[in-house]
């Protein structure tokens, strides 16, 4: 400070104004990129901080594929798994905000401030919305066939005689599948036991082979394995039966009145972007989402397309947050 005021009498006042609110602006608001009209000039980058082969990173390909021959760019995939997609989140967190680094995210953005302690970045500071991509069709109530339940109602009465003997696998602590179950345990009155993994596949594997008894699984991961006979459906969380297992009922109507949870993905951007990027960006995604080839794939997957505005966005990310709360708060959780 003191060479600050060293130079002050020689600037002019409206450039002292200037500087003075430089120095008082938050950090991000200090790199907003200047808009460049060719943009985007180069292939844009987008981190999906989840393993490859994962919902996200499924949704992100195929929807990448669509606005690459739109915009006359690669659209570039980086896989950055880990903390349940906190890692990844802070990568674009702190990328530059030119456009180029972009970030593909489930509805878990909203969850990581109530479960850990030290969260490396400001959602509402450090990112921007672009557009909802697209909504599941639900999470399923899997168990593995050697658990004695084959209803939601006898897995709740199972669950109430035999205290501590459920587990129930995650994709990682305030992941979906961790949320979706911790929700279904304070609405039915259970108290089943999380183990958390770093993705879906490996939570999917020990689900498979007994080493945990319960989960919730995007529908269209599980589904393999419920044809199969290796996995047993007892409910789906949404608020209607998806086609391709028309005889699974919601968990509401198994027993859980009143339960639903949807997964969803959204589209960001550093904070700072210029607003024209994120303009462009958010009506590439709503055309790449009227594509007759995509709806046709996102139906395969269980999922419906979406696109919106970031204000819809950001709403979707309000709404998510509030859910955690009441969640993490009803467990009593103590920040990691």
């Amino acid at each position: 400070m003191r060479h600050f005021f060293a130079i002050k009498p020689l600037l002019p006042a409206l450039g002292a104004l200037a500087l003075s609110a430089v120095l008082a602006a938050p950090a991000w608001a200090q790199r907003n990129a200047v808009a460049d009209k060719n943009y985007p000039a180069k292939p844009i980058r987008v981190v999906v901080p989840y393993g490859a082969g994962a919902g996200p990173d499924v949704v992100g390909r195929t929807l990448g594929e669509r606005m690459g021959q739109s915009i006359g760019q690669g659209v570039i995939f980086d896989n950055r798994g880990g903390a349940g997609g906190m890692l990844g989140t802070d990568i674009v967190a702190k990328s530059a905000p030119d456009g180029y680094t972009l970030l593909l995210q489930t509805g878990a953005i909203a969850s990581y401030h109530y479960f850990f302690k030290n969260v490396p970045y400001e959602l509402n500071r450090d990112l921007v919305p672009v557009s909802l991509i697209a909504r599941n069709v639900g999470y399923v109530f899997a168990v593995n066939p050697n658990v004695p339940a084959k209803t939601v109602k006898e897995l709740i009465a199972y669950g109430k005689a035999n205290p501590g003997k459920l587990n129930f696998g995650t994709a990682g602590l305030g992941s979906v599948m961790h949320v979706a179950a911790e929700l279904f345990d304070q609405m039915a009155g259970i108290k089943m036991s999380p183990v958390h993994y770093t993705g879906v596949p490996a939570a999917l594997t020990d689900l498979v082979s007994g080493q945990i008894e319960a989960g919730f699984p995007a529908a269209p991961s599980a589904l393999p394995f419920i044809t199969s006979g290796r996995m047993r459906v007892l409910g789906i969380s949404s608020d209607k039966r998806w086609h391709k297992l028309p005889d699974v009922p919601t968990v509401a109507e198994a027993g859980v009145p009143g339960y639903k949870y949807l997964g969803w993905y959204g589209l960001w951007a550093p904070a700072g972007t210029p607003p024209e990027y994120i303009t462009r960006l958010q009506a590439e995604v709503v055309k790449a989402l009227k594509d007759p080839g995509l709806r046709k794939l996102f139906d395969e997957q269980g999922l419906e397309p979406v696109g919106s505005t970031p204000a819809e966005l950001n709403k979707a990310t309000e709404d998510e947050a509030a859910l955690n709360q009441k969640v993490t708060k009803a467990m009593g959780l103590k920040l990691q």
